[in-house]
C-alpha cells in the first residue's frame, strides 16, 4: 500500500474548481472527495523516482466551504488521526463568491473582503531537540491562530514570495544527510546539487505538522527567489560566467528548475492552463517523465524567455500579478534589465488589462521596488560603476561590491526601476483607476511600508501606491544589517546617497519616497484585507507563547485607505 509522502497542498481555487497537489510513495490514483459532492481524481506521474499528482477538483459551489479527504487507490490518507483523534480541524476548500458586477462602485453590491497574506524567506532549521535557532516560524504561528479559532477570518490566499527552500544554506540535519551521500569537502560543499537533494529540502520545509495542515487548507501562490537555486542567482553577466565554469552548476540549475516546476510552479496554474500545458502533458504521458522535464529545464536555462514563470490571479476585484525577477533578467551590462522585453510586455499588458474591472492591483515581486534610500542609491552607484562610468578599475570594484553586498534589486537595474515606476503610475491613473496599487516584496529580512512622494513626471496617480515588504517568515538578520537598514532611511543617508550618485555620474533621483511604517525585524507575516475600494494592512510577528507554542502578535494594524 502506498503512502502520502508530502501534501496535500491546496493551490489554485476559484468559484468552481481547485487543485490539490500531493507526493506519494508509489504510483497510484489520487482522489479528492469533498463533503458537498465535488471532487476529482488523477493518476500520479513520476520524476526521478518520485511520484506526484495534481488533482483538479470540480463542482465546487461558489461562496461555500467544504471539507475534503484524500484517497490513494481508494484508501483514505488525509486528514490524519492519532488514535482516532484529529490534531487539526478538517481541511477545507473555500470557493469564493462571484465578483459583483456594475459600471461603478455605487452600482455594485459590496463584495466580501479578500484577505491576502504574504511573506518570504522561510528557512527550515529546527534541531532534533525542538529548539529553533531563528525563532518561531510565522507560518506555524498562523496555523496555531487558525486552529485556536476556526471561525476567525483566514487568508483567502497565501503568497510565498521567494526562498521557499534554501539550496545553499542547509540545516544541520540536512548537512549530516548530505555527508552520507558525498564528500562535503568537494565543491559545492554543504549545498544541494541534484534533484534528490532538492526533494529533501521540500520535505524538511513542508512536513512540519502545523505548516502541513495550513498549506492543506489555505490556497497558496509561490514564486522563486535566489536561494531556491543559489544566493544572488543571476546577479550579473560576470557572475553567470563564473558560476557556469564550475563543474557542479549545470546539475544544480537543472535540478533547481525541475524541482521548482514540480513542487511550486504547477500549482500556480489554473486548470485550463494545465490542460494546455505541453510540458505537463509530456511528463504525464510517459511512465517516467524525468527525461521530458529535464529537456524542459535545459531549454529554460539556455533560453529563459521561452518559459514564463510569471502569472496572474484574480480574486474578485483584486488582481494579483506575480513577476519572475530572477530567471527573466537581461544581464548584459549595457542593456541590463530586471525583466526581459517579453516579460515586461506581459506584465504591462496584464496590469493595464480592462481598466475599471478591478479595485486593487497587487504586483508581487520577490525583490523590493522601493528600498531604504541609501541602499537604493548604493545599488544605482554600483550599476554605474559596473557599466564603466568611472573606468575599468572602478568597474571591477563595482562588481565586487555588487556581489559582496547583494546589490541586485530593482535599483541595480536603473532602467527597469524607472520602467516599473512608470507602469505603477500609469496603472494607478486615468478613468477606471483602481483604489490602490501595492507592490508586495520580501528578500531583505525585515519589514517596512514605503510610499512615493515625488514622481518623475506629471501629477501623482489617483490610486494609493505603496511598497509593502515582509521578510522573513522564518530566518534571521545579522545585527550589522539591522543598523544598516535603520540608517538607510536617515537624513544623513540621503546626503551620502547623493554623493554616491555624483561619483557614479548617475544623476539625482527623479522619484522620491518616504517610510510610512517600520523597519521591523523578526519573523513576520503581512495580511492585506481588501474590501470594496478600501484596504487595511496588518503586520504580525511570530513569538513563542507561554506554552512554548508559536503565536502571532500584531505589530502594526492600519487602514491604507486615504
Amino acid at each position: 500500500m502506498t503512502v502520502l509522502r508530502l501534501g496535500p497542498l491546496l493551490r489554485y481555487v476559484d468559484e468552481a474548481a481547485a487543485t490539490v497537489w500531493v507526493e506519494t510513495g508509489l504510483p497510484c490514483t489520487v482522489e479528492v472527495r469533498c463533503a458537498d459532492g465535488a471532487g476529482g481524481r488523477a493518476p500520479t506521474f513520476q520524476v526521478s523516482g518520485h511520484h506526484y499528482a495534481l488533482v483538479t477538483v470540480r463542482g465546487l459551489t461558489a461562496g461555500t466551504a467544504t471539507g475534503y479527504e484524500v484517497f490513494l487507490d481508494g484508501t483514505p490518507v488525509w486528514p490524519p488521526t492519532t488514535d482516532g483523534v484529529a490534531r487539526f480541524p478538517p481541511p477545507e476548500i473555500r470557493a469564493p463568491a462571484p465578483a459583483a458586477r456594475g459600471r461603478t462602485a455605487a452600482d455594485r453590491p459590496a463584495d466580501p473582503p479578500v484577505r491576502v497574506a504574504f511573506g518570504s524567506c522561510r528557512w527550515a532549521a529546527a534541531t532534533p531537540d525542538g529548539t529553533d535557532p531563528v525563532g518561531p516560524d510565522a507560518l506555524a504561528a498562523l496555523a496555531a491562530r487558525l486552529v485556536a479559532d476556526p471561525e476567525a477570518p483566514r487568508p483567502d490566499v497565501l503568497l510565498l514570495l521567494g526562498d521557499q527552500v534554501y539550496a545553499d544554506e542547509v540545516s544541520p540535519a540536512t548537512r549530516r544527510w548530505l555527508a552520507t551521500r558525498r564528500d562535503l569537502d568537494e565543491p559545492p560543499g554543504a549545498q544541494v546539487t541534484e534533484y534528490e537533494e532538492y526533494t529533501r529540502l521540500y520535505y524538511e520545509s513542508w512536513l512540519d505538522p502545523a505548516v502541513r495542515w495550513l498549506l492543506s487548507t489555505v490556497p497558496s501562490c509561490m514564486v522563486f527567489d535566489d536561494h531556491d537555486v543559489i544566493d544572488d542567482w543571476n546577479t550579473s553577466a560576470s557572475w553567470l560566467a563564473d558560476i557556469r565554469a564550475t563543474p557542479w552548476w549545470r546539475e544544480r540549475i537543472l535540478s533547481g528548475l525541475m524541482s521548482y516546476w514540480v513542487y511550486q510552479h504547477l500549482g500556480n496554474l489554473p486548470p485550463d492552463a494545465l490542460d494546455r500545458d505541453e510540458v505537463y502533458a509530456r511528463v504525464r504521458a510517459t511512465p517516467d517523465g524525468t527525461g521530458a522535464l529535464r529537456a524542459f529545464a535545459v531549454a529554460a536555462d539556455a533560453h529563459p524567455t521561452r518559459v514564463r514563470w510569471s502569472y496572474r490571479r484574480d480574486f474578485g476585484r483584486v488582481r494579483v500579478l506575480i513577476a519572475d525577477t530572477r530567471a527573466a533578467r537581461v544581464l548584459d551590462e549595457q542593456h541590463r534589465a530586471m525583466l526581459a522585453p517579453e516579460e515586461a510586455h506581459w506584465l504591462r499588458e496584464q496590469a493595464l488589462d480592462a481598466p475599471g474591472s478591478y479595485d486593487h492591483l497587487l504586483i508581487g515581486t520577490s525583490l523590493p521596488w522601493l528600498l531604504p534610500p541609501l541602499v537604493h542609491d548604493g545599488e544605482v552607484w554600483s550599476a554605474a560603476l559596473c557599466r564603466g562610468e568611472r573606468g575599468a578599475r572602478w568597474a571591477r570594484i563595482g562588481e565586487r561590491l555588487r556581489r559582496g553586498a547583494d546589490l541586485e534589486h530593482w535599483a541595480a537595474f536603473p532602467e527597469s526601476f524607472d520602467w516599473l515606476t512608470g507602469l505603477v503610475a500609469e496603472a494607478g491613473a486615468g478613468p477606471g483607476a483602481p483604489a490602490s496599487v501595492y507592490v508586495l516584496s520580501g528578500d531583505v529580512h525585515h519589514a517596512y511600508v514605503a510610499e512615493p512622494t515625488r514622481w518623475p513626471a506629471g501629477p501623482p496617480p489617483a490610486a494609493r501606491v505603496l511598497q509593502l515588504t515582509c521578510s522573513p517568515l522564518h530566518n534571521s538578520v545579522p545585527a550589522h544589517f539591522v543598523v544598516a537598514f535603520r540608517f538607510g532611511w536617515s537624513r544623513l543617508a540621503r546626503v551620502l546617497g547623493r554623493l554616491l550618485g555624483a561619483h557614479g555620474r548617475s544623476g539625482r533621483r527623479t522619484t522620491a519616497w518616504t517610510r510610512r511604517g517600520g523597519p521591523w525585524f523578526g519573523n513576520h507575516l503581512m495580511t492585506l484585507t481588501l474590501h470594496g475600494r478600501g484596504s487595511r494592512l496588518r503586520l504580525d510577528r511570530a513569538r513563542a507563547g507561554a506554552d512554548g507554542e508559536p503565536r502571532l502578535d500584531t505589530t502594526w494594524d492600519s487602514s491604507l485607505t486615504p
